[in-house]
Formats: C-alpha cells, structure tokens, sequence
C-alpha cells in the first residue's frame, strides 16, 4: 500500500508539459493571489456593517490563499495527459483546498461568537438576557467549529484512495471494530451533546454563581468539552459538560442574582426580640451598598430545652453583596446583644468541688 502510494505521487520523469503546467500554475496562483488583493482591499472600503468588516477581516488571510490555490487547480485540471507529476500536484492542491476552506469556516464562526459578544456586553448590571446569549453563541459556535474540523478532516481523507478503501473495509466489517470505535467516542460525542444541551436549555450561563462539587464560584468559560467555574479564592474548578447535565448543583443566578441573607444565634430565653429587630433595621439601613431594602426580618425560628434560635434575615443584589451583608449584621449584632444583654449569650454552669483529701484535712 505504501509503495502504491509513492507511485501515486512520484512518477518517474518529468517531461516539457510538466514544466510548462507548473509554470502556469505559478503564474495563475500570482494571479489569483493579486486578485485576492484587490477584494480584501475593496470589501473593507465597502460602507457595510461592522459585523461584515470584521468577518472579512477575520478571512482574509485564508481569502489569500485560498484564490491562488484555486486557480493553481485550474492549471492542474487542464494539464495535457502526458504530463507526469500531475497527478500528485493535483492531490496535494486539492488538500490544501480543503484544510484552507475549513481554516476559513472556522475564522468565520469565531468572528459570529466575536460580534454577538460585542453586542451583548455582561459588564453591566441587569445582564441576565446578556449572559444567556453569549452562554448560547459560545456554546453552539464551539460545537460548530468542531463540527467543521471533522468536516474538514473527512473530506482530506476522502481523497486518499487507500484510506478510503480502509475506511470501506472498516465499514463493511464493523462488529467488534465499530463497538471499540463507538466506545472510544463515547465521551466525546457525550460531551458534544451535552453542550448542545446547555445551549439551549441553559442550566448555567456565563458569569452565574454556581456551587459545583461543594465550591462556591462563578461560571468563567464553558468550551465546547467542560466548564470552568472560578472559585472564591481564584482557583479553577474544571467541570465536564456530561458532569453538569447528569448532576445536581446549585445555581444562584439562575433567574435573579437578588439572595436573602440569614444569621443565626442561639440566644437565652430572656432576650427581648422587639429590640433586636429595630437594631436589625438600623445595621440594615446604614449599609445601602449591601442591602437592597426589600427585606430585613428578625424572627425565632427554633428552641430547646436550653436557648432559642434567632434568625436575621436580609436581602440583596447578588451574592457578593449578600456575603458582605451577612457578615456585617452578624458582627454587629453580636456586638449589640453583648453590651445591652449580656446574660442572653450562651453560658456555661460549671460547678467546682474540693477532693475528699483536702476536704477531710481541713476538717481536722
């Protein structure tokens, strides 16, 4: 098969009309090249969108060699019958066709995902519907251009005549090779799946807040294979795309990024509740850039044989400001009930008797 494929390539001489097609074929792809010139040069003068200046600026590059490479084919096609070499100067034309058309198809999908983006910003407050297009414009756009590279490599191989007769018998015997293959592929067509799913159902969009394996973080990517999720602390949590579908976690931002904020203490049962609520207000009124004034709420929410349990509640816009609230109203509270009820916090009896010895000694 080897050496088949060398004769394919290689004939043994070359003659007059091979020298004579080569040279035109070099003229014809300077031609196509200056023409290539001229159309990326006239387009972008064009008065057209900025979304049609930014796909054909995105390819011309490919534009530049994709004209020269066609009108090399040209030569190439008409090449007298005689001449040698050209059977494989047509092959290798004809693959560089192919993988420059399929670098020019996915420079197209990334300048689609580029102006949808663009117009679309998340860097602002009420960017919910924002968020939700670009989760669906970079999770289709992946797949597409996945789509594409497959497309592009299965039409490379199609001119190969003994990769093509391979892929014949393979086909023709499937059984146990088409299960390892079907195995094999699992993940990846899993994934694939999975984030055509995400596009369009949309459990989690880009820029939600998310707690995924136990860690609280923001979505910061999702690829066309996995998702990475931002952790508190600037790690990077790496989630498969199949893992999101098939799991549950939570999603903060699902509809609303607005959260309540609760704080909890165990109290004893002679604490008045009227003035914890009206000091509740006031910690909730003096911080404005974390509460969003739609709730503040001081409710018992359980009791033992022992103490009851208080629960301050109040809301805000986003998780963030929610953290920040929270931990404010706990220390303050905390602060209020030590100065003006001092007997409510928790307390432990403990109760302290001499030893027998000393005991006995003192006695005597």
């Amino acid at each position: 098969m080897m050496a088949e494929s060398l004769t394919y390539f290689l004939p043994a001489t070359i003659n007059r009309e091979t020298l004579l097609t080569i040279f035109s074929a070099l003229v014809a792809a300077l031609a196509g090249y200056v023409i290539s010139l001229f159309l990326t040069r006239l387009l972008r003068h064009l008065p057209v969108r900025s979304f049609l200046k930014d796909l054909i600026e995105s390819a011309r590059s490919p534009i530049h060699c994709l004209l020269p490479l066609i009108a090399m084919q040209t030569a190439w096609v008409s090449a007298p019958e005689g001449a040698t070499l050209i059977n494989g100067l047509r092959h290798i034309n004809s693959v560089l066709i192919i993988s420059v058309f399929t670098w020019m198809l996915l420079r197209a999908v990334g300048a689609i995902e580029r102006y949808i983006s663009l117009q679309n910003p998340v860097d602002i407050s009420d960017n919910l519907r924002a968020r939700k297009i670009q989760t669906q414009t970079k999770v289709l756009t992946r797949s597409l251009s996945v789509l594409v590279l497959i497309l592009g490599i299965a039409g490379i191989l199609t001119t190969f005549p003994p990769v093509r007769q391979f892929g014949a018998s393979l086909l023709a015997s499937a059984g146990l090779a088409g299960l390892v293959l079907g195995f094999a592929a699992k993940p990846v067509l899993g994934n694939l799946i999975a984030g055509i799913q995400i596009a369009i159902t949309q459990p989690i969009r880009l820029d939600d807040v998310v707690i995924m394996e136990n860690e609280w973080g923001r979505v910061e990517e999702i690829t066309g294979t996995y998702v990475v999720v931002r952790i508190w602390d600037n790690r990077r949590l790496i989630v498969p795309l199949q893992w999101v579908i098939e799991h549950p976690f939570e999603n903060w931002t699902r509809q609303t990024s607005s959260l309540l904020s609760a704080v909890f203490f165990w109290l004893d049962y002679s604490v008045p509740i009227e003035p914890l609520r009206e000091e509740a207000n006031r910690l909730c009124r003096e911080v404005p850039e974390f509460w969003d004034g739609r709730v503040c709420v001081v409710q018992v929410t359980d009791c033992n044989e022992t103490a009851m349990q208080v629960r301050v509640l109040g809301s805000a816009a986003d998780s963030s400001r929610s953290w920040d609230l929270r931990c404010h109203l706990r220390e303050n509270m905390l602060a209020y009930i030590r100065n003006n009820f001092p007997e409510s916090l928790p307390t432990i009896r403990v109760e302290l008797r001499q030893p027998e010895t000393r005991t006995r000694d003192a006695v005597q």
